[in-house]
């Protein structure tokens, strides 16, 4: 698996897409941090077909936390 910095990865992206499909998924990080992964779709359909539930808890960089973002909005009201 191969490390991009998000720059890099942003002006070489047929490339990153590229390795992605041929070899193992391509790390991108941000400031030094790991940010995201890019896979191919079959290796996530093959590895990870039950559920994404799965594809979260069983990947490689556990150290990324994700976390959702949340809507601070109030829900609407509803006349019954």
């Amino acid at each position: 698996m191969r490390t991009w910095q998000l720059q890099e990865a942003k002006s070489k992206f047929s490339q990153v897409i590229n390795l992605a499909i041929s070899e193992a998924p391509q790390l991108i990080t941000k400031n030094g941090k790991p940010v995201a992964y890019i896979i191919s779709s079959d290796a996530f359909k093959s590895e990870h077909s039950d559920s994404i539930k799965n594809l979260l808890l069983d990947r490689p960089h556990k150290e990324i936390e994700i976390v959702p973002e949340r809507s601070s909005e109030l829900p609407r009201e509803v006349q019954l």
